[in-house]
């Protein structure tokens, strides 16, 4: 298992990478999330002359779960937002979202309670319904 393996929740999709980004985006806020930022990595680096495959970082939050996480540790805030990456990758497209349990495992002194958890069921949630 690599370390992305650890870090991430990622599934294959044999849909269109426009149709996933914009699937993703609204499965966010049927979620009880928000989408705050879409970015646009491949046009970020092809401003700079860097030639790289479709993909896009999509944060997302909810403003209830990010309070109470931020209230254990304000250093939890390195790791928020939470992303659902969407990219391409040799002629296929990939979803990908962070695991928020391991920020338990960056903060172990920080009470969380089940709000990694239940975030990282939203993320996976989101994810599966996409794909």
């Amino acid at each position: 298992m690599s370390t992305g393996d650890k870090l991430a929740y990622v599934v294959s999709s044999a849909r269109g990478f426009d149709e996933l980004v914009e699937a993703v985006e609204k499965k966010v806020s049927e979620n009880g999330f928000r989408v705050l930022h879409t970015h646009d990595v491949q046009n970020t680096l092809k401003e700079k002359g860097i030639d790289f495959p479709a993909y896009k970082i999509i944060e997302l939050c909810n403003a209830k779960l990010a309070h109470a996480v931020l209230q254990a540790d304000r250093n939890i805030g390195l790791m928020m937002p939470c992303k659902i990456n969407v990219y391409e990758k040799d002629g296929k497209r990939y979803l990908a979202g962070m695991l928020p349990t391991l920020i338990s495992e960056f903060f172990p002194e920080a009470s969380l309670g089940s709000a990694p958890e239940d975030v990282e069921k939203v993320i996976k949630k989101i994810i599966d319904e996409v794909k």
